[in-house]
């Protein structure tokens, strides 16, 4: 069955722990308060990108419900798709037993399925969420089988979310020229960093890309989860749930796709040095007292 071209597919990635599924589902719920149709297709197999949305653990996947029965084919769309808040269309893929298969194949075999299905008629955006990093081809499913289109990273000015981010950029490129897949920036979830926008929006022009939004840390966010609630359904008044408001507006107007240029892992690290996140080897080793190395014999 083929998908409207309308329909534009998403997808947000990150380091695993940098607030990927809390961004995305928030974000969502202010883009379907802006009268956007969303489908989320959780690609985690954790299968926790949906509970804000549904106020529960985590929903059935479509992976656990086809080995209960034998087949994918055996199951029903209700099944496994069901509304939450603001009439967000939810689905988990799931994936295979911890240290079992590949989740790749599961991701793949679980969004078959749902357009096979009609999962994708009368929606505006589809997002997939995806787990931590694209160095496991698994995990580039969607943007290596031309799923995804539009990629946003979400990313901090910690030293390994943004090589997450540089080594997500690079998995993009190599996908770029063959399906249709962009970059459509990086999202700054704060994790209150020395200069941390600056950093951001400087690693963001080196990649060829922008830093869409800076999401300011807020710990009515943790409240809000505890509730199993977005913000926007927690505290639609608040400054956080704006932010949340701010970005949707920003996703839903992008036109800003651009193929990514990653950098060499050296200038990732002069960057990290210039912003003071990373010591160099001479100020290091006048920390610990011993002579930096020499360049010369």
């Amino acid at each position: 069955m083929s998908i409207d071209k309308k329909i534009r597919q998403i997808a947000f990635y990150g380091k695993g722990g940098i607030g990927k599924s809390t961004t995305s589902q928030n974000t969502l719920a202010a883009m379907a308060e802006m009268g956007q149709r969303i489908l989320i297709v959780g690609c985690d197999p954790k299968a926790d990108s949906t509970r804000l949305m549904l106020h529960s653990k985590a929903q059935t996947t479509v992976l656990h419900l086809a080995a209960e029965r034998g087949a994918v084919e055996d199951l029903e769309l209700e099944e496994v798709m069901l509304t939450g808040f603001r009439g967000v269309k939810c689905v988990e893929s799931g994936g295979p037993e911890p240290g079992v298969g590949c989740a790749g194949r599961g991701i793949i075999t679980a969004i078959n399925f749902l357009e096979e299905n009609g999962a994708y008629q009368d929606v505006d955006f589809v997002s997939y969420d995806v787990l931590g990093d694209v160095v496991c081809g698994g995990f580039a499913m969607p943007i290596r089988e031309n799923k995804a289109q539009e990629i946003y990273i979400v990313t901090s000015g910690e030293m390994m979310a943004m090589y997450a981010a540089n080594n997500i950029a690079r998995g993009i490129l190599k996908y770029a020229h063959t399906g249709g897949v962009r970059l459509g920036g990086l999202i700054c979830n704060s994790r209150n960093v020395d200069r941390e926008i600056e950093l951001i929006e400087t690693l963001a022009k080196r990649l060829n890309t922008q830093m869409i939004h800076y999401v300011p840390r807020d710990n009515i966010v943790q409240h809000a989860e505890l509730r199993r609630m977005t913000v926007n359904e927690y505290a639609p008044d608040s400054n956080q749930s704006n932010e949340y408001r701010i970005l949707a507006n920003k996703i839903i107007n992008n036109e800003n796709l651009k193929v990514p240029t990653p950098i060499e892992m050296e200038e990732l690290e002069e960057l990290l040095i210039e912003f003071g996140i990373l010591e160099s080897e001479e100020n290091a080793a006048k920390m610990i007292g011993t002579p930096a190395q020499s360049s010369t014999k």
